[in-house]
């Protein structure tokens, strides 16, 4: 049994709790009593069996507001709260960040990693190129993993499977709600998850509120995410090719999050990589030219690819 401890919470980001009841299961009645009534519905929407499938439990779990913890505690039947993250090195064999606030990301993770517990780490891992550097020191030797649960998304499984029909790819169209920052990483890593090839600027302008980015291969594939505000809810793909084109509403979050934990699980379990290093260092490194692109409205390289 992997013993994995939960560092979480941060805001409008239910990850620790829908992470938890893949792994743990979930107490119903606690759920209903929180925020998180959307992770509810479609947890209810599962079989017995989707529930603990892993060798694998979150047995620690860590919040900066204790009440919070205690509620994931509670709700995901995680034995142990801790007062402070550090004291569960040498209780846990891995370890899970499920927070989005990236800035936060290094110093958290910093106290595992050193002491050689492999850390898994909710999108998007940094936008400082920095950080990525120091990061990327501890990925081959399997002790970091880190990207977003669409990369498995299931609704992309039927392009995965049958991408020879499409002929050449032109466009791959994605839209999604609220910034660049924390989910246009998700369309992001979707798409690297079946072209996981050289991408060598990224473009951005912003209309009416909303920020389109144009990503350009090194095959000439383009590859388009906009960005929608938290306003307009839409996690909608598309793809175009000579031959045929495919569109999709991606919402199954549950399977996208349960193959993302079972690759940490498997990556634990071996000591290497489940993910290729220059995968996870291509998307960070997109990230962060995306970021400069919004800023100076223009066309920025991608570097370190």
């Amino acid at each position: 049994m992997v013993k994995i401890g939960l560092l979480g919470f941060s805001d409008n980001n239910g990850h620790p709790y829908s992470f938890s009841a893949i792994l743990n299961g979930y107490n119903k009645d606690r759920f209903k009593e929180t925020e998180w009534l959307g992770i509810l519905g479609y947890l209810q929407k599962r079989s017995v069996e989707d529930f603990c499938s892993f060798d694998a439990k979150i047995t620690h779990v860590w919040c900066q507001d204790h009440r919070r913890a205690e509620d994931i505690s509670a709700c995901c039947y995680i034995d142990n709260v801790v007062f402070d993250y550090v004291d569960m090195i040498g209780y846990v064999d891995a370890v899970i960040i499920a927070r989005d606030d990236y800035e936060n990301h290094k110093a958290m993770a910093e106290p595992f990693l050193n002491a050689g517990i492999p850390v898994m780490i909710d999108k998007p891992l940094t936008l400082d190129e920095s950080e990525l550097k120091w990061f990327m020191s501890y990925y081959d030797r399997g002790l970091l993993y880190s990207c977003s649960g669409l990369r498995f998304c299931k609704e992309l499984d039927l392009i995965r499977e049958n991408l020879a029909e499409f002929g050449r790819i032109k466009l791959v169209k994605a839209s999604v709600v609220n910034h660049w920052d924390k989910y246009g990483v998700h369309m992001l890593d979707a798409t690297l998850g079946i072209w996981d090839e050289r991408i060598e600027t990224v473009s951005c302008e912003t209309q009416s509120g909303i920020d389109t980015y144009t990503l350009v291969y090194s095959n000439g594939m383009v590859l388009q995410i906009n960005t929608l505000g938290p306003e307009c809810f839409s996690f909608s793909y598309e793809v175009i090719g000579e031959k045929k084109s495919y569109h999709t509403n991606i919402s199954d979050n549950f399977s996208a999050f349960k193959r993302m934990l079972g690759g940490f699980v498997e990556q634990v379990n071996n000591g290497t990589p489940y993910l290729k290093s220059k995968s996870v260092e291509r998307s960070i490194s997109v990230m962060i030219a995306g970021e400069k692109a919004k800023a100076q409205q223009s066309t920025v390289k991608v570097y370190n690819d």
